[in-house]
C-alpha cells in the first residue's frame, strides 16, 4: 500500500487489468488506498453538460452506491461505524476524487465497492453497476497496486487476449473477442509494444507505465493533499469525515458550497468540536440541493444491463493454455525445464553407478536401493520449484481479487497445465535410468514404473503448492517442504522397514500416511515379481524367487497388487489437490481475522505515557 503523490498523476489512466469499451459493462478496477478505481470507458467521452442527457447512458461501465453502510467490530465486542449511509456514483470517462482526513472510510469505501470487506466488517445498502444491484467481482472489478503482478513470458497482445477471454462473455465468438483486444490496445498506444514480452526480473520487457497503462475509463481515486493543477483534472469530489459525506458533486463547484456553509462554521468554531464541526457540515450537505441531485443522478442512471461473464469451463481452457502454452512452454528458465536437465543428468549418474546390474542376490539390495532413490530424491527435487509456486500464487490471488476465476478454476487450471511437462520428466529421464540399470525389459513394467514416478511428483507438487498457500515466504517455504518429505521418507520403509518402526506415532499412522510407502512397494512388486535370484545362504535352497525376497526382505504387504499401490498414489493426488483448495478458502476468510487477533495483541502491548504537567509561570 503507497500513497499516490499528485506527481503520480500519469499512473491514474494506467491498469494491469483489461477494459473492454463498447455497449457492454466491462470491468471496473481498484487500487488500494491512495488507488484507483477505473472502469471501461463509454464509446463517447462524457462531460459535465451531458449529465442531464439521456444519451450520456449509451455506453461504459456506471457504478452507484446508496445508503451505504459499513460496520466492524472493535475486537472487544463493540461495533463500531466507518461508514454511515453514504451514497454516490461514478461514470464513465469522468474522475471522481475521495478525499477526506486520515481514518474518514476512504479506502473502506473503495473496499465495500470492489466486495473487499474484511470478514470482521458487515455492510448494508445498494451498490449497482448500470443498474443492477451487484458487488464489484467476478470480472467487473480489479485493484492495481503500484508493482502488479503479471506472467512476465507473454507479450501485451496475449496478456490482453487472454484477459478478454476471461472476461467477456460465452454470448461473444472468439473473433470478437480478439477484435475488442485488438480496439483496446490500439486505444492504449500500446500497438508497437503489442508483440513484446511483459519481461521480469529475468529479462527487461515493457515499461512499468506500459504495463498498467488505460485511457477513457471511470476512475475513483482515494488522494491525499493534490496540487492545484491536479486538483483540476477531477470531474466529481467526494469529501468524507468520520464515515460521512460532507460534500459529492462537481470538483469546480467546492468553493462555492464552502462559502455557503462558511457562516454556520465561523459562528460555531470557537465553541464546537471537531465533531460537531463535522456535524454541521454533514447536515448542511444532507439538506442542500447538491445532495438532492446526486439521489436524482443515481436513479437517472440505474438503468443499465448487467454484463455476463466468461463460463466455467471457458475460463478452465484459458487458463490451462495460460500456463501450460504461454508460461512454462516459453520461460526455459521456468523449474520444468531446470529439472527436466537435472533429472536428465541424474538418471545418467544412477544407470552409470547402477548399470546392469545382473541377477545375482548382491543386486537385490542394489536394486532396491536405485528404485527408493527413484521414489524419494528425484521426487524431493520438486521443491525446487517453490519460488515458481509463490510466483503462481501471487499471480492467482490478483487475478482471483479482479474476479477472472474462482479457487476451484485455478485448482483445475494448475493440476492439467502441469500434467504433459511431468509426464516429459517421468518418461525421458525415466527411461534413461530404467534400461540402463537393466530393470525387468517389458513395457508394462516400464510404464508402470514411469507412472508410478509421475504420480509422485504430482504429489509432491500438491503438497509444495499447499505449503505456498500457507508460508509465502521462499526460504521458510522450502524449509517446511523439505521438512515434510523429510519425515516422509524416513516413514516409507526403507531406511528402517516397516515391521522394525516404533508402533507409536512412526507407524502408526505415518509410515501409511507417506506415500513412499506406497511408491515403495509399488516399485518393489513391479521389479521383483517373476524374478529368481541365486540363495547364498547355507543350507537353503539354490534360488530364492521375487515373491519371497517382498515378504521376507523388505517386508512387503503382499495382500493386494501393484496397481492397488498405484490407486491409492492417485487418491491421494486427489485429496492433496482438494487440501490446497480447502486451504485456499479457509485462508481467506482466517487472514481478516488473523489480522484482528494480532491488531489486539499489538493494542495490549501498547503502552501510553502520558506527558507531565505543563510548569505554570509564577
Amino acid at each position: 500500500m503507497q500513497n499516490m503523490e499528485s506527481s503520480n498523476l500519469s499512473s491514474w489512466g494506467q491498469l494491469s487489468g483489461f477494459p473492454f469499451s463498447g455497449s457492454l459493462a466491462g470491468s471496473i478496477r481498484f487500487q488500494m488506498p491512495e488507488e484507483t478505481i477505473k472502469s471501461p470507458a463509454a464509446e463517447e467521452v462524457m462531460s459535465q453538460e451531458s449529465h442531464e442527457s439521456d444519451e450520456s447512458l449509451t455506453g461504459g461501465a456506471f457504478l452507484s452506491w446508496e445508503d451505504l453502510w459499513v460496520m466492524a467490530s472493535d475486537g472487544k465486542g463493540r461495533q463500531l461505524t466507518i461508514l454511515g449511509g453514504i451514497s454516490g456514483y461514478a461514470q464513465p470517462g469522468e474522475v471522481l476524487a475521495i478525499m477526506g482526513p486520515s481514518g474518514c472510510g476512504k479506502s473502506t469505501l473503495l473496499d465495500t465497492l470492489a466486495g473487499r470487506l474484511q470478514s470482521n466488517a458487515r455492510q448494508k445498502g445498494n451498490i449497482s453497476v448500470n443498474g443492477r444491484k451487484q458487488t464489484l467481482s467476478f470480472g467487473t472489478s480489479a485493484y492495481v497496486t503500484q508493482d502488479d503482478t503479471l506472467m512476465t513470458t507473454m507479450t501485451v497482445r496475449e496478456a490482453v487476449h487472454y484477459s478478454a477471454q476471461l472476461q467477456l462473455p460465452n454470448t461473444m465468438t472468439v473473433a470478437q473477442k480478439k477484435e475488442r483486444a485488438e480496439t483496446t490496445i490500439r486505444e492504449m498506444g500500446l500497438r508497437d509494444a503489442a508483440d513484446t514480452r511483459i519481461g521480469g526480473w529475468v529479462s527487461k520487457g515493457i515499461s512499468g507505465g506500459q504495463k498498467r497503462r488505460r485511457e477513457g475509463i471511470t476512475v475513483l481515486t482515494a488522494i491525499h493533499q493534490p496540487s492545484s493543477e491536479v486538483f483540476e483534472l477531477f470531474h466529481n469530489l467526494c469529501l468524507l469525515s468520520s464515515g460521512n459525506t460532507v460534500y459529492f458533486g462537481p470538483a469546480n463547484m467546492t468553493n462555492e458550497e464552502i462559502e455557503d456553509d462558511h457562516g454556520d462554521y465561523e459562528e460555531g468554531k470557537t465553541t464546537a468540536s471537531a465533531a460537531k464541526a463535522t456535524e454541521i457540515l454533514v447536515k448542511s450537505y444532507s439538506s442542500s440541493t447538491t445532495c438532492q441531485e446526486v439521489t436524482q443522478r443515481i436513479a437517472f442512471i440505474n438503468e443499465k444491463e448487467r454484463r455476463s461473464q466468461a463460463s466455467f469451463l471457458a475460463q478452465s481452457l484459458v487458463l490451462i493454455k495460460k500456463i501450460l502454452c504461454e508460461h512454462m512452454y516459453r520461460d526455459l528458465g521456468y523449474y520444468y525445464w531446470l529439472r527436466f536437465a537435472i533429472y536428465v543428468a541424474l538418471c545418467l549418474c544412477v544407470g552409470t553407478i547402477y548399470y546392469d546390474i545382473g541377477h545375482d542376490y548382491g543386486s537385490i539390495q542394489a536394486r532396491g536401493s536405485m528404485l527408493m532413490f527413484v521414489a524419494a530424491f528425484l521426487t524431493f527435487m520438486a521443491i525446487g520449484g517453490f519460488p515458481s509456486f509463490v510466483e503462481d500464487m501471487k499471480i492467482f490471488g490478483r487475478e482471483r481479487l479482479n474476479g477472472h476465476y474462482g479457487v476451484v478454476t485455478f485448482v483445475i487450471g494448475n493440476t492439467v497445465s502441469s500434467i504433459p511437462y511431468l509426464a516429459l520428466i517421468s518418461i525421458v529421464p525415466g527411461a534413461i535410468a530404467y534400461y540402463l540399470v537393466g530393470l525387468q525389459k517389458s513395457f508394462q513394467h516400464f510404464a508402470y514404473f514411469a507412472l508410478v514416478l509421475f504420480v509422485c511428483m504430482m504429489l509432491v507438487e500438491s503438497l509444495m503448492m499447499m505449503v505456498a498457500s500457507i508460508v509465502p515466504d521462499f526460504l521458510m517455504g522450502i524449509i517446511t517442504g523439505a521438512g515434510i518429505q523429510g519425515v516422509m521418507m524416513l516413514n516409507g520403509g526403507f531406511f528402517r522397514l516397516p515391521r522394525d518402526l516404533p508402533k507409536p506415532m512412526w507407524r502408526y499412522p505415518m509410515y501409511y500416511i507417506a506415500f513412499h510407502k506406497y511408491a515403495n512397494q509399488g516399485f518393489y512388486k513391479n521389479e521383483f515379481l517373476g524374478l529368481t535370484f541365486p540363495n547364498t545362504q547355507a543350507g537353503g535352497p539354490p534360488t530364492i524367487s521375487g515373491e519371497e525376497i517382498l515378504r521376507d526382505v523388505w517386508q512387503v504387504e503382499m495382500g493386494y497388487s501393484k496397481w492397488v499401490d498405484l490407486a491409492i498414489l492417485f487418491g491421494m493426488v486427489i485429496i492433496y489437490r482438494v487440501l490446497f483448495l480447502v486451504i485456499i478458502k479457509f485462508a481467506e476468510k482466517m487472514k481478516p481475522k488473523v489480522k484482528v487477533f494480532f491488531s489486539r495483541l499489538t493494542t495490549k502491548s501498547t503502552r501510553v505515557i502520558d506527558p507531565p504537567p505543563a510548569a505554570s509561570l509564577l
